[in-house]
């Protein structure tokens, strides 16, 4: 199963955001943190399955940690952030 690193921001008043840093555009939000990890995790599985459809390209292998700390890109969106990983689920309305 593949994994991919998330970055989860959330400011002062706000709600928390999740967004996948070898994936753009996939991001999700919740009230709480317990319920922003799922909501990614859905989120990220539903952009695998239609990505090469909308890109014409594959979905981005994801990097390891190591990689994604030397890309300073990263290091300023990760910077205050807390990094979790997901992984990719089995694709929305395939059988387990």
């Amino acid at each position: 199963m593949l994994h991919y690193i998330a970055v989860i921001h959330k400011e002062p008043g706000s709600i928390y955001g999740v967004s996948f840093p070898d994936v753009p555009g996939v991001i999700a939000a919740a009230d709480s943190l317990d319920a922003a990890l799922p909501e990614a995790a859905e989120a990220l599985a539903y952009a695998a399955e239609d990505w090469e459809q909308l890109t014409g390209a594959p979905l981005p292998r994801p990097r390891s940690l190591d990689a994604l700390q030397a890309d300073a890109e990263f290091a300023a969106i990760a910077e205050k952030g807390v990094l979790a990983v997901v992984p990719l689920a089995a694709h929305v309305g395939e059988a387990a």
